[in-house]
Order: C-alpha cells, then sequence, then structure tokens
C-alpha cells in the first residue's frame, strides 16, 4: 500500500524548488526537484529538473557539473 502523504511532500519539494528557482538558487532548486523526484516519479520536477539542469549546463558550466 502506497504512503498518501508522499505525494503531497512531492508536491510541497516541488513548489519549494519552483520559489528557489525564481530567486536565482539553482543549485538548491535542484535540490528540491531531486527530492520530489525521489518521493513521486510522475512529478511535474521532473520537467522542472531538466529545465532547470538545461539552463545551468547552457549559463553555469562552471558551477553544475552532473
Amino acid at each position: 500500500m502506497q504512503n498518501k502523504s508522499r505525494p503531497t511532500e512531492a508536491t510541497a519539494y516541488y513548489e519549494q524548488g519552483n520559489a528557489l528557482r525564481r530567486e536565482g538558487k539553482w543549485a538548491e532548486a535542484m535540490n528540491c526537484y531531486m527530492e520530489a523526484i525521489a518521493l513521486d516519479p510522475d512529478s511535474p520536477a521532473v520537467a522542472a529538473r531538466q529545465m532547470l539542469e538545461d539552463i545551468m549546463n547552457f549559463y553555469h558550466k562552471d558551477a553544475y557539473n552532473p
């Protein structure tokens, strides 16, 4: 039986990641997205993480090394 709080936790991490991304705290946002994905692999954080990874690879190659 799946824990019903896990999708809620994933949503909270996703929303926190969005807030951090808007503040320009991209590494912290990435961590939140990854937590959301770990809790719910179908989270919208999957797309957000990919978008942020693409941005970081393009603009900040020295700040992010996957």
